[in-house]
């Protein structure tokens, strides 16, 4: 099972899925007490420009990724062996596992996000995607770019599919860079943090004080983490993990492939949108990779373990 991270949030997500199940609002509602506004009027009614802030989208996403798990429970749908979560997903990860309370995640999630934005002025950073370049070809680009500035692979996304982050100016080059280089593709990426490079130390710094002071557990279903998809069994591991992911890439090609290297063929994508399952589909043909988003897609993933 696993859990989508900031760009998979829009506004009215979930929402037939909702009609069909009140878990999915009963849960936006549950978390809107904990973080004391209306996260269910804002998910359900916006403003867009509202749920895009990094402070409320990183808990908005959370919940729904935990709606979506309670949908599956209550319907009978089969324990996963394993879970992982995209960036912010693995905090979600870790609540569905078991580790991390749903209230304590929320609260976590918030002021990660302020902590995030408090680290990079607003304009002052900047991510784009880079297509049809292998990895190394993309640490070469951002090399050769810095000119004392940052600029560094971000996300690991797909073969031939990775994200850069830092400096506005440092990411500007490295995309004209790539061009020159031969990427089929560079796309700027509409955020205000330059997420998993070296810009995001203080946040993490931020971070690592509020984990130290949140109970954590072992979980009960192992997760991946980010950092190098291995699964921490120990509070200890987590807490350094979820600090370290903040300003190091995420490994998502890696944590797909470990994951089918534990024999694992069917994955299902626990929370608004289908973007891990196209990354699976690039990643791994031969996995099957099955969104959770609406009740067509519940019944569908429910269905192939009644074979």
């Amino acid at each position: 099972m696993l859990f989508p991270g900031q760009g998979s949030q829009s506004v009215g997500m979930l929402g037939q899925l909702a009609e069909k199940y009140p878990a999915v609002n009963e849960t936006f509602a549950e978390a809107g007490e904990v973080l004391g506004y209306d996260l269910l009027e804002l998910v359900r009614n916006g403003p867009n420009e509202d749920l895009d802030r990094t402070e409320r989208t990183q808990p908005a996403l959370v919940a729904a990724g935990v709606a979506v798990w309670r949908v599956w429970e209550a319907r009978g749908g089969p324990r996963p062996t394993l879970l992982a979560g995209h960036s912010l997903g693995e905090y979600t990860a870790l609540v569905c596992g078991g580790a991390l309370n749903f209230g304590d995640a929320l609260r976590l999630t918030e002021l990660r996000g302020q902590a995030m934005q408090a680290a990079v002025p607003a304009g002052t950073g900047g991510m784009a995607a880079i297509i049809g370049l292998g990895d190394q070809a993309v640490a070469s680009v951002c090399e050769e770019a810095a000119e004392g500035e940052i600029v560094s692979p971000a996300n690991f996304n797909a073969p031939g599919q990775v994200v850069i982050a830092g400096s506005k100016a440092a990411v500007d080059r490295a995309a004209a860079l790539a061009k020159e280089q031969g990427a089929r593709m560079v796309k700027p990426l509409a955020v205000s943090v330059p997420s998993h490079c070296a810009l995001m130390r203080p946040a993490g710094q931020r971070l690592a004080s509020h984990l130290s002071e949140i109970p954590l557990r072992e979980p009960q279903i192992p997760v991946l983490h980010n950092l190098d998809a291995r699964d921490r069994p120990d509070v200890d591991g987590i807490r350094k993990a979820l600090v370290a992911q903040l300003d190091n890439p995420v490994q998502w090609v890696e944590t797909v492939r470990a994951i089918r290297a534990r024999g694992i063929d069917i994955m299902a994508e626990c929370g608004p949108g289908k973007v891990l399952c196209g990354l699976i589909k690039r990643i791994d043909k031969e996995a099957k990779a099955l969104p959770l988003n609406d009740p067509d897609g519940l019944r569908a993933a429910l269905s192939e373990f009644d074979k």
